[in-house]
């Protein structure tokens, strides 16, 4: 049987038959049962007598893909004559649309344990592997995950772990081994050099793939092939140099002036808004307003056209003009020296086919005049290093190690208002709007360089060129870490397709295999991604996962310890020298474990030394600090209260406040020190911001979480970036 004479079953693909398949992964180094075809039942039971006994008999042909559904395998068979009997039985059953059609002879072999694994060509990202709980329930269970090819050894050898099953896998189960990883790995990293060197191949199947023992052998096989002169997508333009991209968004973030095109009278108005956020917050270059009356708006001059304004003052121009004036507008600002646009007009590619011929045409003229072209349909951009707001909307965050890239603006202003709330900055910040020249990719490429930044956070709704934008995330996380969180998930479908592997593919799917695998930091909500981005941006790494609690008072750390459990953080048992270091500065009602529980024993300096003591001792790789601003909220009830400031409230209250105060200060003190992080939450951050620990810790530029889950939450994250760093290292 010729894979020539295969029918398509969907325009442009057929489904190879299972022995066909086989053949193909075979030369890719999948484990196969010893196994035989034959045409007729005497001839499967002489195979069967060669092969040895138990069998499995299946009927195979061109049209059958999924035999199982059909009834088109008998398992368990012991002699040739129940091999005979049911190979008349399945070629009894073969229907017309089968084509032709013979008996496949193989090796019974049995395993607890059924996987599937698989390959499939993504749209956006080129061949990826799947690896996941198999058999009939494949689909039904859905326990899979994706990496993208090709597939580095340790990525195939850390896939199983991304599998809610995994335990089944890496552990001993009802007394057979654990996973051969390094035989699955074989088995992945295969796939994925089917993937990259056979392009006629759309998708593998290999289900199930039976744990034998500790080893994976693959007892079927679905290959769907496509049409021959089906043809990927090159690899992505060579990338850019440092310096070269340093110098292609300087004009962006760092303009020696800016012309705001379309400044307006009216404070309701994007070009009012625009040039009223430069003014206020003190851009420290040249603002070049263009008002078509060249009218005063607020105190200051404007000019009738670009064509007035001197040459070489400005490198970007801010854009809030009609769509139907931009080319030009265009044109004459680069006649001036101007190497960035900013475009807030609307109407574009978000409005149908003739907006996205308008949209085609501004990308044109910029390519043509070598300028750096930021949406249309944006927001603004921030670069707090130049005291830069040009922005349509609020806020201006205060400046900081962040850089935020977004695909929604008014998720930039969520960023920016977290950063407003928690004192944890940005350095730069970017509404994409329609990304119809520069895109997300562009920008992290831009951050893996940018001086000011130490931590890229993004919001993305698509990644349109998958492979660029896995070049650039690749770039960026070789130097810094990526949190992002990605919007439209539900409204990303399945493929149709033959095989498992390809239904089971979907777009989400495959873009978080590809965070795993590169190590970006994927949050489930907007608030947690700044939170993460924030500690990432001002705690230092830790060296492992062993965590200890620290609380004045209960239940506090028992939710914590349960967080801790749910994120793979190690609680450790509380080592000796501490716990005879604290037994001698509290009473004996202490918890004596991790977590500490001071049970309100402490004194003026206990809470401080013992901060110190647990980031000194080597075995502890982090603290969660817990019950900061208790005194100060007792403070600020005796504040409100009719008996203050007499009966010695005054003098009670301060010293509550001072010591709050010191509490967050000897924190990041022995956190420095010590270089280990340190995470402080309480829910006063939320309730009362002002209380002097939350405030002193936003005063100090690092982040009050909000409860115990999210400070957990936030270390975990932490700590998965430390432990990517040091894959790449060594």
């Amino acid at each position: 049987m010729s894979e020539s004479s295969r029918p398509e079953t969907s325009p442009g693909r057929r489904t190879l038959s299972e022995t066909a398949s086989k053949a193909i992964v075979s030369a890719w180094g999948v484990p196969l049962p010893r196994e035989e075809t034959a045409s007729d039942a005497s001839g499967a039971a002489r195979a069967a007598v060669r092969i040895g006994f138990p069998v499995v008999l299946k009927l195979v042909g061109d049209g059958i893909a999924h035999k199982t559904e059909r009834g088109l395998v008998r398992l368990g068979l012991r002699d040739a004559a129940s091999v005979e009997a049911a190979a008349r039985e399945l070629l009894g059953r073969a229907r017309p649309e089968d084509g032709e059609v013979a008996l496949l002879v193989a090796e019974q072999v049995e395993g607890r344990r059924e996987l599937i694994a698989g390959m499939v060509r993504d749209p956006q990202f080129g061949p990826c592997v799947l690896l996941g709980l198999g058999g009939v329930l494949a689909e039904g269970l859905g326990d899979v995950v994706f990496a993208v090819a090709p597939l580095a050894r340790s990525e195939a050898l850390s896939m199983v772990d991304g599998l809610a099953s995994s335990r089944l896998l890496t552990r001993p189960f009802r007394g057979e081994p654990a996973i051969d990883r390094e035989a699955l790995a074989d088995v992945l990293e295969g796939l994925s050099r089917l993937g990259l060197e056979r392009t006629d191949v759309e998708s593998v199947d290999l289900n199930p793939l039976v744990v034998v023992g500790d080893r994976p052998i693959a007892v079927d096989a679905l290959v769907e092939q496509r049409a021959r002169d089906a043809v990927d997508p090159g690899p992505p333009a060579e990338p850019r140099s440092d310096a070269a991209l340093l110098e292609r968004f300087r004009p962006l973030f760092h303009p020696r002036g800016i012309v705001v095109a379309g400044v307006a009278s009216h404070p309701g108005k994007f070009g009012f808004v625009t040039f009223h956020n430069l003014l206020c917050f003190d851009y420290r270059g040249r603002i070049l307003p263009v008002k078509p009356d060249a009218a005063e708006v607020l105190g200051h001059a404007t000019h009738a056209s670009v064509d007035e304004l001197p040459s070489g003052e400005a490198d970007l121009v801010f854009v809030c003009t009609p769509s139907k004036v931009n080319v030009e507008l265009l044109r004459a600002c680069a006649k001036k020296g101007v190497k960035a646009a900013f475009v807030t007009s609307a109407g574009y590619g978000e409005a149908g086919e003739a907006g996205r011929a308008m949209q085609r045409e501004l990308v044109a003229a910029a390519d043509e005049l070598g300028m750096l072209l930021i949406g249309p349909n944006g927001q603004g951009v921030v670069s707090t290093p130049e005291s830069m707001c040009a922005q349509i909307v609020a806020p201006n965050p205060p400046p900081g190690r962040i850089g935020v890239a977004s695909q929604s603006g008014n998720l930039v202003s969520a960023y920016l208002n977290y950063a407003v709330a928690t004192g944890v900055g940005v350095s730069k910040a970017v509404s994409l709007g329609n990304s119809a020249q520069t895109g997300l990719a562009d920008l992290l490429e831009y951050f893996s360089v940018d001086p000011d930044t130490d931590v890229a956070l993004a919001y993305v709704e698509g990644v349109g060129d998958g492979r660029r934008f896995r070049r650039a995330a690749e770039r960026l996380l070789r130097r810094k870490p990526l949190v992002l969180v990605k919007g439209g998930a539900r409204a990303e479908g399945q493929r149709a397709a033959a095989s498992h592997t390809g239904a089971l593919a979907s777009d989400d799917r495959v873009f978080d295999g590809l965070c795993r695998q590169l190590g970006v930091l994927r949050a489930p909500t907007v608030e947690e991604a700044f939170e993460w981005a924030a500690t990432l941006a001002t705690q230092p790494l830790p060296h492992g996962r062993r965590v200890v609690i620290f609380t004045s008072v209960g239940g506090w750390g028992v939710l914590a310890a349960d967080a801790c459990a749910e994120v793979g953080l190690e609680l450790i048992p509380l080592p000796e020298s501490i716990r005879k270091a604290i037994d001698e500065r509290v009473p004996a009602r202490w918890s004596r474990g991790n977590p500490i529980d001071l049970a309100g024993g402490e004194t003026r300096d206990t809470i401080p030394e013992i901060l110190d003591l647990l980031c000194a001792h080597p075995d502890v790789d982090a603290v969660i600090h817990l019950g900061l601003g208790i005194q100060s909220a007792t403070a600020g009830l005796f504040r409100r209260g009719r008996f203050f400031p007499e009966h010695g409230l005054e003098r009670m209250a301060g010293f509550h406040e001072r010591q709050d105060q010191r509490y967050v200060e000897a924190g990041i003190e022995a956190s420095r020190r010590h270089g280990k992080p340190v995470l402080v939450a309480t829910e006063l951050v939320a309730s009362n911001p002002e209380n002097p620990g939350p405030a002193t810790l936003r005063a100090h530029g690092r982040l009050c979480y909000p409860s115990a889950h999210r400070a957990v939450r936030a270390l975990g994250a932490l700590v998965r970036w430390s432990e990517t760093r040091e894959r790449a290292e060594g």
